[in-house]
């Protein structure tokens, strides 16, 4: 990111207790799910542990299920990033223990869930390299501090994010640089390092840093073979892209990017195309690619890019900066009309009353340009955006944000140290507008299975009418929701895949509960038909 503008079997019938069982369903038992994924065969799948039950008498045969109008459940999406280049977010060092680590990463995790966040971004491969187990890249250095060298005990990141984020109802998004071969901060090229590896399509810039040749189809095949892997072996919600394409000329102190030889290849295979429409193009090339390849290997997981926020200078008119189409032939808008995007994250990091790069005018114009209707949710600079009253300003930009994207709205934050390090940035947004939980906007273009409808049971409980659910298809829940009525009001409770009861006061603030609900989710955001039971 640019910082200076950046989820059973049927229900036996046992019902795990109260305690075990509450709405944010961290220590419950976690079930065993069916999945397309491989899963990585160095790690070990929790165990299912289940809680003696109370005795309970069953509502009587005469409570029958009925249909209802239940209410629309709030769906945004609500991300950050966490980076894990030069040890910004994760690891904080690349000399912490494995169990460091690890906590490291669960403290990450509780806070976007206490604080109703349903996303993380993490992260996995900073620059050719792997925060996960690979056979195609190295081991990254801001894991283990030297590129290629394993953490010890030997353990699979990636893997370990991706259950506890599950757990926790949060998607697990998994963000990889296209073309950085090697960072500044990385330590010393070394023999494992793909700048090494794959020197004949890599260039060093005048910033110390290895860039791939983006136009070299070996560097597209060689990364489109990393996406597919990742995409294959792990159980992940999404791949994203961030901002960087060609590199910013500031990388290459204003110098040209070093590609003679593959332009010189170009034109001696009797190529027309200017250099700069050459080189977009070949980027444009690469993103449908990524697109397609992701979406033939599991239909349902998502891609997306987080662009620099400006297209170019005049779009809209007013806009001044950087333009992304003629200093990184990062044709982003094009990408956005085509579709080749299921999500679309413009970096808009300036302040809503800045005059040259306003907010408001660029969400604008970039939904303007969303003519496939994709998901557009943009980034927000939580870090260090430059006003008096960064978390104020900040939901102000969710609640424009909301206002223009309707019923679609969604924001990823620069990054989770934008949450964590300025106090009082959770509880503007936790009392504010995250103050409910949401689920994801839904995917529609994206076709998948329809969920069965739960079955749900409830049972008396003396004060609470223990209420459990199930689905013939649980491998395809993600979440459920679970809906109760006091005195005719619904309810709504977004609780998690390994949550399947719960015990309902009869009574709550003077209110009598009258009914029950349950519809299961899947990792679209699409939803179930609903179960409805009358509690006696």
């Amino acid at each position: 990111m640019r910082m200076n503008i950046i989820k059973l079997t049927v229900l036996t019938g046992v019902f795990a207790s109260y305690a075990s069982c509450s709405v944010q369903s961290n220590t419950v038992k976690t079930a065993t799910t069916k999945s397309t994924t491989k899963s990585n065969s160095n790690i070990s799948k929790p165990k299912e542990t289940t809680t003696a039950a109370k005795p309970v008498t069953t509502v009587p045969p005469t409570d029958e299920n009925f249909r209802t109008v239940l209410p629309e459940v709030k769906r945004e999406f609500r991300g950050a990033w966490i980076a894990s280049v030069a040890n910004i977010n994760w690891p904080s060092r690349n000399n912490l223990t494995v169990d460091q680590q690890k906590a490291e990463a669960i403290s990450m995790l509780d806070i976007l869930k206490d604080n109703n966040f349903n996303a993380a971004i993490f992260q996995i491969r900073p620059s050719a390299d792997a925060l996960y187990t690979s056979n195609i890249e190295p081991w990254s250095y801001f894991l283990t501090g030297q590129t290629g060298t394993a953490p010890y005990p030997n353990y699979d990141p990636l893997q370990f994010w991706i259950e506890e984020a599950h757990k926790r109802g949060l998607e697990l998004h998994v963000w990889l640089n296209p073309y950085r071969a090697h960072h500044s901060n990385g330590g010393a090229v070394n023999s494992l390092s793909m700048a090494n590896k794959l020197s004949d399509i890599v260039v060093k810039l005048k910033n110390g840093m290895y860039w791939f040749d983006p136009a070299n189809p070996k560097t597209q095949g060689h990364v489109s073979n990393v996406v597919k892997d990742i995409v294959k072996r792990y159980d992940i919600d999404a791949i994203h892209f961030d901002d960087y394409f060609y590199p910013y000329a500031t990388y290459n102190r204003g110098a040209d990017f070093p590609d003679n030889a593959s332009w010189n290849e170009y034109l001696r295979s009797g190529g027309t195309l200017s250099r700069a429409d050459w080189r977009r193009d070949s980027v444009n090339k690469f993103v449908e690619r990524i697109y397609k390849e992701i979406h033939a290997e599991k239909n349902y997981v998502r891609f997306g890019i987080s662009p620099f926020g400006i297209w170019k200078p005049g779009y809209p008119a007013g806009i001044v900066g950087s333009s992304q189409y003629d200093e990184l032939y990062a044709d982003a808008k094009l990408w956005l009309n085509k579709g080749w995007v299921d999500y679309f994250s413009p970096q808009l990091y300036w302040p809503i009353d800045s005059k040259g790069q306003g907010f408001e005018a660029l969400l604008n114009w970039w939904k303007s340009e969303n003519t496939m209707n994709r998901h557009l949710w943009p980034g927000l600079n939580t870090v260090e955006i430059k006003v008096s009253d960064r978390p104020t300003e900040i939901k102000n930009q969710i609640e424009i944000s909301r206002q223009i994207l309707k019923n679609d709205a969604g924001e990823i934050h620069w990054s989770i140290a934008g949450l964590t390090k300025n106090p009082n940035m959770l509880p503007v947004l936790v009392n504010g507008p995250y103050r409910e939980k949401a689920l994801i906007p839904k995917t529609p273009w994206i076709k998948t299975v329809a969920l069965q409808t739960p079955t749900i049971f409830v049972a008396d409980n003396g004060t609470s009418a223990r209420t459990s659910w199930s689905s013939k298809n649980i491998g395809d829940v993600f979440q459920w929701v679970l809906f109760t009525q006091y005195n005719g009001v619904w309810e709504t409770e977004i609780l998690t895949l390994d949550t399947l009861s719960k015990d309902i006061p009869k009574f709550k603030d003077g209110k009598r509960l009258n009914a029950v609900a349950v519809k299961a989710v899947d990792r679209l955001g699409n939803e179930s038909d609903y179960m409805a039971k009358k509690v006696k």
